[in-house]
């Protein structure tokens, strides 16, 4: 059965480090402390004196001042394993947790998780060719020495960084290490962590190298484990739960996230909010329990995404602006938008039929779209609309044509500014849809709000969220006061809706009421 070490970095509350230290050893595992240096004195002494009686808890015998990017975090973290590697040689992992950390899972839980597997949890991904660092420098966090802290002494580091960069003091990586990045919180087995600290003694280049590197703790670790681990044994992903706001700052929990943290699949979560003492106190009984089951949903990272996206996309930041002049000019793009994908391409396929006027799908949403072959500028979604001009230009000329019909969901509304805004002319027609309970639901789980463990108790307090959401996308489609905008819906009469595909279209009137009278075109 397993058995952890944990490694809890902490510099602040005291007395929650003694309770968090408690809680982990009350089930048999074992914990060694690193107290930042920074930090008071009589905060360190009385996490020493209140734990001196507790045989599975060890304090770093060297305490290093920290610094958030510094090296120190690395050598604090290798202080404090050395200790557990040496102090508990019954532990068969190594769990290194911040004192912002909680479990939320049960000790019982853990074990089995640990045992079902044999293998590392680490993040370790390529430092070059992965995108994992998404703001900051990059390269330069390797190929240059950095001998002071950007967030202390911000001038001397940038003015270091420059007269390297001057003098063309480019270092490569040591020689025979593929140079790896990743989260900094991890869960390693014995042998890989006594095999990381005998290369350490083996290499000395290595850590002269990661001492002089920026923010070496998302580095040193995931490169080692990498180097020194066959890949099949190394999963790439963190087991502790940590999410990131827009602004690159974590995300923190409160008493509230109690039923959703227990949903996803990790052990703990990073951070608990130190005012969330329910929360905390909860989480504390969880870790001692047994015979409990949980039900694993995994929405946490898209359900953030959603409650805190809602309302502004192209609200908050005016529409991007991509080429000078107008792609389309004299051309007349025609945009279903539409909520029911199904609805809008039953139209498209009718159109196709009783005209020839080229009509699309949802191009920027599905790879296979019914495209001709582009060449490389319609191969990815990405690329699809980073380029989107450039590709309503080559489907005209491939079509032979002056008009195009396109689907959108009212969701890309920076997409339909854009194409309201280029020369050509713009006809949009919005498919009014009623959304009833089952379609909600379907919904949710093809955004990934919802799956199969969701529980129905959290399924229901989505559902007026949801349905919230996707009137507001109608809503602000309609206050953008696009001109050439019309709209069909089920319960709108026919006639009317074969005048507004008349306009939009610009074809007979006989036409636009053969492609009103579709053959089940609003049916779900």
């Amino acid at each position: 059965m397993a058995r952890i070490a944990f490694i809890l970095l902490a510099h602040k509350d005291p007395q929650g480090v003694v309770d968090q230290a408690r809680r982990l050893t009350a089930t048999g595992d074992h914990v060694v402390i690193h107290y930042d240096r920074n930090a008071p004195a009589a905060d360190y002494r009385r996490i020493r004196d209140c734990l001196a009686d507790n045989g599975g808890v060890v304090l770093a015998p060297r305490r290093f001042r920290c610094g958030w990017g510094d090296w120190s975090l690395v050598a604090a973290t290798l202080s404090a394993l050395q200790t557990a590697e040496r102090r508990f040689p019954q532990a068969t992992h190594f769990y290194l947790l911040s004192g912002d950390c909680m479990p939320i899972k049960s000790a019982e839980y853990a074990r089995a998780f640990l045992d079902r597997d044999d293998c590392d949890y680490i993040e370790s991904f390529d430092f070059f060719d992965s995108d994992w660092i998404k703001t900051g420098i990059r390269t330069e966090r390797l190929v240059y020495r950095h001998w002071f802290n950007e967030r202390r002494h911000r001038r001397l580091f940038y003015a270091a960084l420059r007269a390297q960069q001057w003098l063309r003091l480019r270092r490569k990586p040591p020689q025979g290490v593929q140079v790896m990045i990743g989260s900094q919180w991890w869960c390693l087995r014995r042998g890989t962590v006594e095999a990381v600290l005998a290369l350490i003694r083996e290499r000395r280049d290595l850590t002269r190298f990661f001492r002089t590197t920026w923010i070496p703790d998302e580095t040193f670790f995931q490169t080692l484990v990498a180097h020194l681990v066959p890949k099949g044994e190394i999963r790439r992903r963190s087991p502790t739960c940590l999410m990131f706001t827009d602004y690159g700052m974590p995300v923190t929990f409160y008493n509230d996230h109690y039923d959703l943290l227990i949903r996803q699949d990790y052990l703990f979560a990073r951070k608990i909010s130190a005012e969330a003492q329910d929360l905390r106190a909860r989480l504390g009984v969880l870790w001692q329990a047994e015979g409990i089951g949980f039900a694993i949903s995994n929405e946490a990272p898209r359900l953030f995404r959603f409650l805190t996206g809602r309302g502004r996309v192209g609200g908050r930041f005016a529409p991007r602006f991509w080429e000078d002049h107008g792609a389309t000019r004299g051309s007349t793009i025609c945009l279903i938008v539409a909520k029911k994908w199904h609805v809008a391409k039953r139209l498209t396929a009718r159109i196709r039929a009783l005209t020839d006027i080229p009509a699309m799908d949802y191009v920027f949403n599905e790879r296979d779209a019914g495209l001709p072959d582009l060449g490389g500028i319609a191969s990815t979604l990405a690329k699809r609309e980073r380029h989107r001009r450039a590709l309503v230009r080559l489907l005209l000329d491939d079509c032979g044509s002056r008009q195009l019909v396109l689907c959108l969901d009212p969701s890309a509304l920076p997409l339909i500014a854009d194409f309201a805004a280029d020369r050509s002319r713009t006809r949009i027609l919005f498919i009014d849809s009623h959304f009833d309970e089952a379609y909600l639901r379907g919904h949710m789980r093809r955004i990934g709000l919802a799956g199969e463990g969701t529980p129905e108790t959290v399924i229901r307090d989505l559902l007026p969220v949801v349905a919230r959401d996707l009137a507001h996308e109608a809503d602000r489609l309609h206050r953008m006061g696009l001109a050439g905008f019309s709209s069909i819906a089920d319960s709108a009469p026919a006639d009317a809706n074969a005048a507004a595909l008349a306009g939009f279209l610009d074809v007979s009137h006989k036409v636009a009421h053969d492609l009103a009278q579709t053959p089940h075109l609003f049916t779900d």
